[in-house]
């Protein structure tokens, strides 16, 4: 089995490398190609996950390369985690919506729409090359944001499937506090990427019991904790939000928030140099402690269940993924991008049937994935109007002399990345 990780110079490898080594009953990897255009990055990331691999005995070759063509030359399956303008956009993404009094934030508003817009077409391009090169893999899209890149992936008519790594987070974390293996927590998850609620935490699978109402009476502080929102919150709405709705729920007191502190992409900046160097080093051969506050815990165990599922080797009969809609939603299109429980296997995710939704949370998804169509138009086709259109149908910006100020801002710090601007 050959896998391909596009952006394999990320200091986020070494978690996928760990994943791979420690779950190779569950996929097994003979060759993995990382594929990266900076090859300073890609030596010392390929290093250390050469020496991961030696350590926990796994005898499968790993490859570097910044050739895309014959990285995904043969690739059962491509994971694309690529951030197109670096730790640089990203700053910028986080700080300049502030200026017009809404948040910044690298996956969501004025910021999630500019990280759109760089990042849609160079995912085409590499999803091209790869149906070109070997039409028959999968492509397993970790690269932000999800739901929006995921769609246009589809769009295409790609073998594609989105992955993020929050619902693997809860699922952890409520098992932990459950004192229940992992395994048999089956999650009720139910949203678009980045917004979502879990309004069931059942049991053994999607027929156990929920045990939710006890999770939140035994241990809802130290989850109202963890989102940062209120106790109370919880309590009145009897679901576990994604912490991404804190943006939505507390969006004001998150801007006082943004506005006083260092931006979360200058910690990243610092934290990546960090961790390059540690990298650097020939006696260390497991990933560091330093980069679980990287970002992407459990994105490994993650991205191993779904490869593995989705080539037939094992991996968990259900999983959270990213997937058309196909009716699932009744009050979505068919074409829509969401994130549910879904039986996943070499054709690929099938959503499980979901109960349903209130319309607190319906109606904030309809909204959402109204602007996600404008937002991929803006992507596929550019434009001022479109950029414009999208912002104005964003519920984080939604006031005309706010999106036409984000508007300029957006192409003035994001020109080099936009073909038609």
């Amino acid at each position: 089995m050959k896998l391909t990780v596009v952006g394999g110079g990320s200091t986020y490898t070494p978690e996928l490398i760990d994943g791979f080594a420690r779950l190779r009953d569950t996929l097994p990897v003979e060759e993995l190609v990382l594929v990266d255009p900076a090859p300073e990055r890609l030596e010392l990331v390929g290093g250390l996950a050469r020496r991961i691999f030696a350590k926990q005995g796994h005898d499968g070759r790993i490859v570097t390369t910044d050739d895309l063509d014959a990285g995904v030359d043969g690739a059962d399956a491509v994971l694309l985690q690529l951030r197109v303008g670096g730790q640089a956009a990203r700053e910028q993404d986080e700080t300049w919506p502030l200026e017009c009094g809404c948040v910044g934030q690298e996956t969501t508003g004025a910021g999630g729409l500019a990280k759109a817009l760089r990042t849609v077409p160079v995912v085409l391009d590499i999803a091209e090359r790869v149906r070109r090169t070997n039409p028959g893999a999968w492509i397993v899209d970790f690269t932000n944001p999800v739901g929006i890149v995921t769609r246009a992936l589809l769009q295409a008519g790609h073998k594609a499937v989105g992955l993020c790594n929050v619902a693997i987070g809860f699922q952890r974390k409520f098992a932990d506090r459950l004192g229940v293996s992992p395994a048999d927590i089956h999650l009720d998850h139910v949203g678009l990427n980045h917004l979502t609620w879990e309004t069931g935490v059942r049991l053994g699978g999607p027929e156990g019991e929920n045990v939710l109402p006890k999770l939140l009476a035994e241990h809802g502080d130290a989850i109202a904790a963890d989102l940062r929102l209120p106790r109370v919150l919880l309590d009145r709405l009897g679901v576990v939000p994604s912490y991404y709705l804190r943006y939505f729920y507390a969006h004001d007191e998150v801007v006082r928030e943004l506005r006083t502190k260092p931006s979360r992409a200058a910690e990243v900046a610092e934290m990546e140099r960090n961790l390059l160097k540690m990298y650097g080093d020939p006696a260390l051969d497991e990933k560091p402690e330093l980069l679980a506050k990287r970002g992407g815990a459990y994105y490994s165990e993650a991205a191993v269940d779904l490869a593995a599922a989705l080539l037939g080797s094992a991996g968990s009969p259900y999983q959270v993924v990213n997937t058309l809609n196909r009716g699932t939603l009744p009050f979505l299109p068919d074409d829509a991008v969401i994130e549910v429980q879904a039986a996943v296997g070499p054709k690929g995710p099938l959503p499980l049937p979901v109960p349903p939704v209130d319309p607190l949370y319906a109606g904030l998804m309809a909204n959402v994935t109204a602007y996600e169509d404008l937002a991929l138009e803006a992507a596929l086709r550019g434009g001022r109007d479109r950029v414009f259109k999208a912002l104005l149908a964003h519920p984080l910006v939604g006031q005309y002399e706010y999106a036409e100020a984000l508007t300029d801002r957006l192409i003035a710090h994001n020109r080099e990345h936009l073909a038609w601007a």
